[in-house]
């Protein structure tokens, strides 16, 4: 079963594009500013208290492929280092444990910026480390670990892989099985990430996951070691050995609203300690996956804390201000192609972000997972 490599498309905010013309509107404040002198200056005018950046990528790659095609995750390799180069040129990249001491001491440095990776996929190891390391740029890696090693394919790439080969059909198919009529027919893989998924309990997700690799027919752990998409445990500690961080991102890759207080330790406790065993360092922070504070519940908050978590990460494309705690820290889904747009993405619409969240009432809109 062999797979099916497309080309990167420069993609929407979500799963899929938008139209090219919204799209070069929505980019064009950025465009537009960075061609000026005192960019940075007339950035803050969009909200001036703006401390750290936290940007967030997936999978480097120059091809999506059956696994990744539509979840929107994957960054040319080229696109990627000229992010780093930008980032390293503009602001101050740190390290997690540098950056927590300077928050603590009140002591960060200007545009401070702290670069980090979600899920495990290999190409962060093939592709993304060797040209942090010839930036000298720190980054932090949030691993799910039981796809370690592609000793299975995890949730997310399996609905994709299926989508992609199978169409959605055999998607809703399964997810009718696991939860009955509860669950309404997904129309794209947006829909699936956003509504079908955030209403499972880990009960149904397993039985979900069950009757979608039953209805298309394949063996996970087979297709996960032929794909091998993810990371192994000798890249790892190679990472590790480098001085990359390797911090938490759950066992396996959940909704956290979903879990239930005994659920935490084998999603959150469990991930920490196999992470722990393969680095020989300490896990001492954590990214929610799919990044919407809806999932960071007050219970678990207040668990992480407990577990030795001393940092916790969204994905919400907001600005971090320095009313911002660390159990609270925002983080952007890069995918621009250019400084200009990098500009936009990083400086300019975060602080909108936020000044909207702070004018709008939270139930004019709703949260949206950010990737994978």
């Amino acid at each position: 079963m062999g797979l099916i490599a497309v080309k990167v498309k420069k993609m929407g905010a979500y799963f899929g594009s938008t139209g090219g013309g919204k799209r070069i509107f929505r980019r064009l404040p950025g465009r537009i500013i960075w061609r000026m002198p005192f960019r940075f200056q007339i950035a803050r005018l969009a909200g001036p208290a703006y401390t750290l950046r936290c940007v967030l990528f997936h999978d480097i790659a120059d091809q999506t492929c059956e696994f990744t095609e539509g979840l929107n995750v994957t960054l040319g390799t080229t696109d990627f280092e000229s992010r780093i180069k930008f980032l390293s040129k503009h602001y101050s990249p740190m390290g997690l444990q540098d950056f927590i001491d300077a928050f603590r001491q009140n002591a960060l440095p200007s545009r401070p910026a702290l670069i980090t990776f979600d899920d495990a996929y290999a190409s962060v190891a093939l592709r993304a480390a060797p040209i942090l390391r010839k930036y000298r740029v720190p980054a932090v890696f949030f691993v799910v670990s039981s796809v370690v090693g592609n000793e299975d394919l995890g949730l997310d790439n399996l609905i994709c892989y299926v989508a992609n080969r199978a169409g959605l059909k055999i998607v809703n198919s399964a997810a009718f099985e696991a939860v009955g009529h509860r669950g309404q027919a997904c129309k794209s893989l947006e829909q699936v990430f956003d509504h079908l998924l955030p209403a499972m309990s880990q009960k149904e997700i397993r039985k979900f996951r069950e009757a979608l690799a039953t209805s298309a027919g394949i063996r996970t752990s087979g297709l996960a070691r032929q794909a091998r998409l993810y990371i192994t445990a000798e890249q790892l500690r190679s990472l590790a050995s480098d001085g990359f961080e390797i911090e938490n991102h759950t066992l396996s890759h959940v909704f956290c609203r979903s879990l239930v207080s005994s659920e935490f330790s084998e999603e959150i406790f469990v991930n920490k300690a196999r992470l722990e065993s393969i680095t020989g360092r300490r896990v001492r922070a954590f990214s929610v996956p799919y990044g919407s504070p809806l999932d960071l519940t007050k219970e678990l908050a207040t668990y992480l804390h407990d577990s030795g978590h001393e940092a916790i990460f969204l994905a919400r494309s907001r600005s971090n201000t320095p009313a911002t705690g660390l159990s609270c820290l925002n983080r952007i889904d890069v995918h621009a192609g250019s400084d200009g747009d990098a500009f936009g993405e990083i400086e300019i619409y975060p602080r909108l972000r936020s000044l909207a969240d702070l004018l709008i009432p939270k139930n004019w809109f709703v949260e949206k997972p950010v990737g994978k």
